[in-house]
């Protein structure tokens, strides 16, 4: 155990200046179109690997079905995505409902002080995204400092360092908000932000920063 907490935090003091830059970007100007790709990824990311949703969303943007495709061709754009037909729908639901002429999905997070009240309203009315996506989706927009990002690495990660006992096969919000405690009370012994430590989480096991 002590071995693994000296690994992670040596990874910390190696990538640190890499994780500040990146939460530095996300803290960045939110345009319209950086708030749709993030919110958009967080969406294709259940079951699937990040990079590969982030490739998809990128390219379905530059086609320009991001903004303003039917769900028959944006599932046709879908390459390595799991349950492409159901998120395809998701995508054009969430878009009608927050970027075309619906409520504004930019002011509602510029206008929200309270995080946790934010991650509640997305899980609560957009179709597809739960408490891990929303929790995502907000980091990468700058609003997720205090969240945690309970993704298989992650979990994988609190079970090596005995945080949980294992992987559970499905989160309930009180299950969530649970793990996310016990993971922000693990940060603060190690000495590692909680905002830090699931890129720490994501380096050990992928060897690389990312999303």
């Amino acid at each position: 155990m002590n071995d693994i907490i000296t690994t992670l935090r040596q990874i910390h003091k190696s990538i640190k200046p890499q994780i500040e830059k990146r939460l530095k970007e996300f803290k960045g100007n939110n345009t319209d179109k950086k708030i749709a790709k993030e919110f958009f990824f967080c969406l294709l990311t259940p079951q699937c690997k990040a990079k590969v949703c982030w490739d998809n969303i990128k390219i379905l943007y530059n086609k320009g079905l991001l903004q303003k495709g039917s769900k028959e061709e944006i599932v046709k754009h879908l390459k390595g995505v799991r349950f492409s037909n159901n998120k395809a729908g998701y995508i054009v639901e969430a878009r009608e409902k927050f970027f075309n002429g619906g409520c504004s999905l930019r002011e509602i997070i510029e206008t929200t002080d309270n995080t946790f009240y934010l991650r509640e309203y997305i899980v609560s009315n957009v179709k597809g995204m739960g408490w891990k996506e929303a929790s995502h989706f907000l980091r990468n927009v700058g609003r997720g400092e205090d969240l945690a990002i309970l993704d298989r690495h992650i979990l994988k990660g609190l079970v090596m360092c005995s945080v949980i006992e294992r992987i559970p096969k499905t989160l309930t919000r009180a299950g969530y908000m649970d793990i996310e405690n016990r993971m922000r009370k693990f940060a603060k012994t190690i000495g590692i932000p909680l905002s830090h430590l699931d890129f720490v989480f994501w380096y050990f096991f992928n060897k690389e920063v990312f999303k």
